[in-house]
């Protein structure tokens, strides 16, 4: 039941598919990767870092509920245990399994050397492209659509009266709110940080050449025209060592988490085979 689970779990990781919908070769690959992580769980599971490792109730209840809320209603969650050869009890203990893996590898990961702040500058310092900003704007734009040579002159006019009346933030946002065609006219028309290479051509070239609270002639697109205000210039440049600084300790946490985990793993199959 446990090694079904398994098969279940992988097939979508690798394939993004159901284990039945899978080619004879996808079929291969995931009983060598199922055969080869579940090697590993038995070890992990049999080491003495599992020495009184116990899943709370409340941890595996939410696990299950997680599972269970994929599913649309008890019926299609029973009959997909049942395809696949589980019942509830057999998934509860599946799951509760995976949980205790997880929980002797955080065990494990524990032991890792914490990152402070002199390993983050110095990996900062060491990988400048990194944490080079692009230049950006930060964006609102309305849109309107057409169809007739009559609806496109009509919305021309309106975006040419909008562009020279409703000329602050505000006003912007309200004529978004009420004109725009585009989704965003529920957020008052903010397209948010747009960096080069988000936008159309036509529309990238415009708003790339305002000033901060410029609004754009009208321009056209292949959706329809628009005019687009630049509420903030985002300057390009690397980015200050203390604005990233919890990023990259975070990053090199989990590298060295991760590091750790996998060399006592490999520890453990050289204590098996030996």
């Amino acid at each position: 039941m446990e090694h079904a689970y398994l098969e279940l779990k992988l097939a979508w990781e690798l394939f993004q598919k159901a284990p039945e919908t899978l080619s004879a070769p996808e079929r291969t690959r995931l009983s060598q990767v199922a055969a080869r992580q579940d090697g590993i769980e038995q070890r992990i599971l049999a080491s003495t870092a599992a020495t009184n490792v116990v899943v709370p109730e409340p941890t595996l209840r939410t696990r299950l509920d997680e599972i269970r809320q994929r599913y649309p209603d008890t019926e299609a969650y029973v009959q997909d245990l049942a395809r696949i050869g589980l019942d509830e009890a057999g998934l509860a203990a599946a799951v509760e399994r995976d949980l205790r893996v997880e929980a002797v590898l955080d065990r494990v990961a524990a032991q890792a050397e914490p990152v402070s702040r002199v390993d983050a500058e110095i990996y900062y310092r060491l990988h400048p492209d990194a944490f080079d900003r692009p230049e950006a704007r930060l964006l609102s734009h309305i849109l309107i659509t057409y169809e007739t040579p009559q609806q496109a002159a009509d919305a021309r006019r309106l975006l040419e009266n909008l562009r020279l009346t409703a000329v602050d933030r505000e006003r912007f946002g309200a004529a978004a709110l009420r004109h725009s065609h585009c989704p965003t006219a529920l957020e008052n028309g903010r397209l948010g940080t747009v960096r080069r290479q988000q936008l159309y051509p036509q529309l990238e070239a415009a708003a790339f050449a305002l000033a901060e609270g410029e609004i754009s002639a009208v321009v056209e697109s292949e959706i329809g025209l628009h005019i687009i205000r630049c509420e903030t210039i985002l300057v390009s440049g690397p980015m200050p060592f203390d604005e990233v600084c919890a990023k990259i300790v975070e990053r090199l946490t989990g590298k060295r988490r991760q590091e750790i985990q996998k060399q006592w793993i490999r520890q453990l199959g050289v204590a098996r085979d030996s």
